[in-house]
């Protein structure tokens, strides 16, 4: 229970980043048993006990330092710390020198197996450069580390007095599994960068729309009340000019000042209803393509006939476009219900349903439920919020509505 509750509280992002820690981690694994105990297996009471110890403590050693540092290269890919550059220095360094030391070994007849010197040779280079591509960051790099690992190889075991022939089948096998490492381990670090890429992309996408609202917003109250706001300030200056000079026309002025500002709080009155005020089918619509925007299986449900009264449209429409907002900004959901239905007793519930709901709260709770509440008490309304069985966040509201069986029924589905 408490592993599972492990892996679904991560975000999309949070699991492909552990996916990929973890398959680079059991690459450290797969060496040592691939390459370390055939090598152990091949060499013992074939060779000197000393030459067999050495060789598989290296691999070893070969093994922790790769994968030590594929954990420091995804750090740096996902930007939380600097390209680890003489890690990546210390195992070409240790590589090499295991290439040149496995190849003096074999000429020298201590292997005991002549299987060892290939095996030993093609598998540490084919980790090795792999887990270089992640420290690189353009493509046109990566594509040299296959190559240049097979000339390495190739030219080493010429050098060793090692026939053509034989020096050219390592450097293709050099060349071949570095090569499917390379692909491999150059695509894993890509992937990880686009997703968290795409997650970052979706909370400004949240951010935009909230952005967007407000500017509207301003916009709008910008527009009635400027206007009224300047011939407020010329008649005021006018009346006190007036004033000065004990003119009777100065009282005219105020009282059209007067008149004015009460027309001016009439209009933000109207500005602020209309934004309060939602429609609710609109807002119900709107959610809904937001959240398949987003990537998400959305579910709408709503029954429509006769009008719903004002106050319980505005009402409703203000906890749709909070429980969108929480979906969109917390958890990872991949899918969510919407339903809104009227109940035997004349109440309507809307019922805001997500997965992917985080175990525990990220931070201390804001104030948007608190504000639905208090909007839905007006109306003697009620709201419940909270994770249910499965991984899922369920939002429930009530309020009194119109009787049962006057509104027909449609689903829409995204």
């Amino acid at each position: 229970m408490k592993l599972s509750g492990w892996w679904k509280n991560r975000s999309s992002a949070g699991k492909v980043e552990l996916y990929t820690r973890w398959s680079f981690h059991f690459f450290v694994a797969i060496e040592i048993v691939s390459i370390g105990l055939a090598v152990l297996g091949s060499t013992a009471g074939k060779a000197p006990v000393l030459v067999t110890v050495t060789l598989f403590l290296t691999v070893c050693a070969h093994s922790l330092l790769v994968g030590f540092l594929s954990s420091r290269a995804l750090d740096w890919i996902l930007g939380r710390r600097e390209c680890p550059v003489r890690l990546a220095v210390a195992v070409i360094a240790l590589t090499a020198s295991t290439t040149v030391g496995v190849l003096g070994l074999g000429t020298a007849g201590l292997t005991g197996d002549p299987a060892v010197v290939p095996t030993l040779i093609v598998g540490t280079t084919c980790f090795t450069s792999g887990t270089l591509v992640l420290c690189l960051r353009k493509v046109r790099q990566m594509r040299y580390v296959a190559p240049a690992t097979a000339v390495f190889v190739g030219l080493a075991a010429l050098a060793f007095g090692i026939s053509a022939g034989e020096s050219a089948g390592l450097a293709v096998g050099a060349l071949l599994t570095s090569a499917f490492f390379c692909f491999a381990c150059g695509f894993s670090g890509w992937l990880l960068d686009t997703v968290y890429e795409l997650d970052r992309a979706r909370e400004v996408q949240a951010q935009l729309a909230v952005a967007e609202e407000r500017l509207r917003f301003g916009r709008d109250l910008h527009d009635v009340m400027g206007r009224n706001l300047a011939v407020i300030a010329l008649k005021s200056e006018l009346a006190v000019q007036l004033a000065r000079r004990e003119r009777p026309e100065a009282v005219d002025q105020m009282i059209e000042v007067q008149r004015i500002a009460r027309e001016s709080q009439k209009e933000v009155r109207d500005v602020v209803r209309g934004y309060r005020e939602a429609n609710l089918a609109v807002e119900l619509e709107g959610a809904r393509g937001v959240l398949h925007a987003a990537g998400m299986d959305c579910l709408v449900e709503y029954e429509q006939g006769r009008e719903l009264p004002a106050e319980a449209q505005s009402a409703l429409g203000w906890v749709v476009r909070e429980a969108t907002t929480n979906v969109l900004r917390h958890g990872d959901a991949r899918s969510c219900v919407i339903r809104l239905t009227a109940g035997p007793s004349g109440a309507l519930t809307l019922v805001v349903e997500n997965d992917g709901a985080p175990k525990a709260p990220a931070g201390p709770p804001g104030s948007g439920l608190a504000g639905l509440r208090e909007r839905l008490a007006v109306l003697d309304g009620t709201l419940e919020a909270g994770p249910v069985s499965g991984g899922r966040f369920r939002l429930r509201a009530q309020i009194p509505g119109p009787p049962a069986g006057t509104i027909r029924g449609l689903e829409a589905r995204a």
